[in-house]
C-alpha cells in the first residue's frame, strides 16, 4: 500500500470513528448545544439554592456593578469585568448586551454549572450540568489578583453556594 492509501484510510478510519461516537452520544441525551437559558429557569426545579442565590450570592447582583462604572471603562476593561460579572461572555449562545440578553446580565447559575439549555430541556438530566463544583471552580473569578479582599466562602459552604 502507498503512504497516501495508509493515510487516506487512516482519515477515514477516524471520521468514522467520530461519527458513530456523535450518534451513540446523540442517542443518549449527552451532547451539548452549549446554549444559556440564564437563572430564572433554575429556579422552577431548585427553589432553595435559586432562592439562596438571589437573596445571598453577589453575583446575583454583579451585572449591576458593571452597568455603574460602564461610561467610566474602556473597551478592554469593560470586556474584562463581563469575564466575570455576567454570563457566557464570549460564548456561543452567551451574553452579548444588557439590551440583547438581559437574561444573562449577571453572574448566574450558569457561570458555575455550564450552559443549561440542555439540561433544562431534557428535565434536569444531570449529566448535562456541572454538579460537584470544587473550590478551584470559583478560583477561576475569586483569585487574588481580581478581588483578594472578597470571601465568598461562606457562601459557597452556607447553601447559597
Amino acid at each position: 500500500m502507498t503512504k497516501t492509501t495508509v493515510l487516506y484510510r487512516g482519515c477515514l478510519a477516524l471520521l468514522l470513528a467520530a461519527f458513530v461516537v456523535s450518534v451513540l452520544l446523540a442517542g443518549t441525551g449527552r451532547t451539548s448545544s452549549g446554549q444559556y437559558v440564564g437563572s430564572e429557569p433554575c429556579g422552577e426545579c431548585h427553589d432553595e439554592e435559586y432562592g439562596n442565590f438571589k437573596k445571598f450570592a453577589k453575583k446575583a447582583h454583579s451585572g449591576e456593578s458593571v452597568k455603574i462604572m460602564m461610561a467610566d471603562l474602556t473597551k478592554e476593561e469593560l470586556i474584562e469585568c463581563y469575564g466575570c460579572h455576567v454570563t457566557g461572555y464570549g460564548q456561543p449562545g452567551g451574553f452579548v448586551s444588557f439590551d440583547q440578553t438581559p437574561a444573562l446580565g449577571e453572574a448566574g447559575c450558569e457561570v458555575c454549572h455550564g450552559p443549561g439549555y440542555d439540561h433544562v430541556e431534557s428535565g434536569g438530566d444531570p449529566d448535562l450540568i456541572k454538579k460537584d463544583l470544587s473550590l478551584e471552580d470559583c478560583q477561576v473569578c475569586h483569585n487574588p489578583e481580581r478581588v483578594d479582599a472578597f470571601d465568598f466562602k461562606p457562601l459557597l459552604y452556607g447553601g447559597a453556594h
